[in-house]
């Protein structure tokens, strides 16, 4: 029975649409947890490039604003769900393991995406999430259809929607997709390249007094940075509340999270509303001839 084969005898005498389908999505996905998995930002705490400042890009954007605010109090803990989800989805499609529900998995991170991402894209066929959504529901019906052919309306032991745990040849299969899930993803941090750090800020002349800019540490975290009368001083720019990122707002003259309130004084980084329980971290900068450096 096809729907039964998993590995390279689930390719066998499948319709070449579905092969083109499997082959695709299934290797866009697990691309898509290499390229996360490689990545030395995608996985720290903070910083523009890091899902917490990929969550806070979207947020206000997004119908799921509410949903994205909650998943940022644990930005890093749902970046390691979403690289891993990728790579056990796309190695199930291609293996052939649970592959009704490896399908469904896809369809429901694109939609995600989708309402996350790329929902206002104008016009909607510029973003990539809905075709990706349409493709992966194309191949779950396929997908159907060629299992209940195989099997001659018999209920199969591989592929359903629900997977069978009482099937041994199933659950080895999926213990060892969530296995080449785990494996992957360390093996992609080993290809992580080092941040680039630099002690060198910005141009005296291009900060004067009055700037504010956000800039990255030495240590690769998010900071800001102030010019008043007195110098310059920087701070970190992680919430010392739940590791959110903040931002300074002008009109205000504080420094504000996104997730919870809180609010800090930028002269000192000492916290004036929220929860936060500790001051900003300081970071120690000085102008050194025609620099503002990191010391």
């Amino acid at each position: 029975m096809a729907s039964k084969k998993i590995g390279l005898a689930s390719w066998r005498n499948q319709p070449l649409g579905i092969s083109i389908l499997r082959l695709w999505l299934g290797g866009v996905w697990v691309y898509g947890g290499w390229a996360k998995a490689s990545d030395a930002a995608f996985l720290s705490k903070a910083g523009p490039n890091s899902f917490s400042g990929q969550l806070t890009s979207y947020i206000g954007h997004s119908p799921l604003t509410f949903v994205l605010r909650h998943m940022l109090e644990h930005a890093t803990l749902f970046a390691w769900f979403v690289m891993l989800s990728e790579f056990a989805i796309g190695i199930a499609v291609l293996s052939g393991v649970a592959m009704e529900a490896a399908i469904l998995g896809g369809f429901s991170v694109s939609v995600i995406l989708w309402l996350s991402v790329t929902f206002h894209v104008h016009p909607f066929f510029l973003g990539s999430d809905l075709p990706f959504a349409a493709s992966w529901l194309a191949l779950f019906f396929l997908w159907r259809a060629h299992a209940r052919s195989g099997s001659r309306g018999r209920k199969t032991a591989l592929g359903g929607i629900i997977p069978n745990l009482k099937d041994r040849r199933e659950v080895m299969g999926i213990v060892g997709v969530a296995a080449g899930a785990v494996i992957a993803s360390l093996a992609g941090g080993s290809f992580r390249p080092k941040l680039k750090v630099s002690a060198m800020i910005v141009k005296v002349a291009d900060f004067p007094v009055g700037s504010t800019m956000s800039f990255t540490a030495n240590d690769g975290t998010p900071a800001i940075l102030f010019r008043t009368n007195a110098g310059v001083f920087a701070y970190s720019a992680i919430c010392t509340h739940q590791g959110c990122t903040v931002a300074y707002d002008s009109l205000s003259h504080t420094m504000n999270c996104p997730c919870h309130g809180a609010k800090f004084d930028p002269t000192s980084g000492a916290v004036l509303a929220g929860p936060a329980p500790i001051p900003l971290p300081k970071i120690n900068v000085q102008i050194s001839g025609a620099h503002i450096i990191q010391i």
